[in-house]
């Protein structure tokens, strides 16, 4: 049976690593890390720099597994997503099988909370499936969301209301919007919005040396956001950012 961790480390800072996941990463023989191509090399130096700042005599192996292509086509959504988590199982299989040897332990270190937004687990319920036994632990971290609620000095939650958490492809069929967290909004749905009652906070890179914050009434900010977006994606080549959008309740008066 195959030992192996997924590990949250939060949005990018080393220092926001648990004392539970800094404790596991000790016992890691083998990290499989995947590689998403040269636009997105930062993602891997980050995960190196974690290891390096707790692991400084470098007593483990880092495999690096090529991720698959996804196609990003909006029609069809579901089904490429499956298709990709497949190749992405098969990938998962065949490097646990060659790269993890009895009485190791492998690790897959994961960006924010393994919970939240994160197909590794659905991954690794397929790689089951193609033969490989495994024992998995999962170690929580800090997920953007709390970072973006810590960065701007605020609670996510309101007295008495829900928070909607949902991906940017599905913000535009929500309808009224009270209290909501967009993730993946890879085509700024917010700025299709013309609410005045609308307040967005936003932020980029969160726990990195790139972090951008932005907050204010939509329409007012929602330029700036946009060309920020812009700016830094042409620099980088990637850009990773979320927000809550917040419809503000003015008090009454008889």
């Amino acid at each position: 049976m195959k030992q192996v961790l997924l590990i949250g480390i939060g949005a990018g800072d080393p220092c926001h690593l648990t004392y539970e996941a800094v404790d596991a990463l000790r016992g890691v023989d083998v990290f499989f890390v995947m590689d998403k191509g040269p636009e997105v090399q930062d993602l891997l130096g980050l995960r190196k720099a974690i290891l390096q700042r707790y692991l400084p005599d470098h007593s483990y192996r880092i495999v690096q597994i090529t991720d698959p292509p996804r196609a990003r086509q909006p029609s069809g959504y579901a089904t490429s997503i499956e298709v990709w988590h497949q190749q992405r199982a098969t990938a998962y299989a065949a490097a646990l099988q060659m790269e993890l040897q009895p009485g190791q332990t492998g690790a897959f270190l994961l960006w924010g909370e393994p919970g939240l937004y994160d197909s590794t687990l659905r991954v690794m319920e397929l790689v089951r499936e193609r033969g490989v036994s495994l024992a998995l632990k999962v170690l929580p971290g800090i997920s953007s969301m709390q970072l973006l609620a810590a960065r701007h000095q605020i609670a996510l939650t309101r007295v008495g209301e829900p928070l909607i958490v949902v991906p940017g492809r599905r913000l535009a069929s929500l309808g009224r919007i009270d209290n909501v967290v967009v993730m993946l909004d890879s085509h700024c749905a917010f700025a299709a919005l013309s609410d005045p009652a609308l307040t967005i906070f936003w932020g980029a890179y969160l726990g990195t040396a790139d972090e951008m914050l932005i907050a204010g009434p939509l329409e007012a900010v929602k330029a700036r956001i946009l060309e920020a977006r812009a700016s830094q994606r042409r620099r980088k080549g990637w850009i990773m950012d979320i927000y809550l959008l917040r419809r503000e309740v003015f008090a009454t008066t008889d």
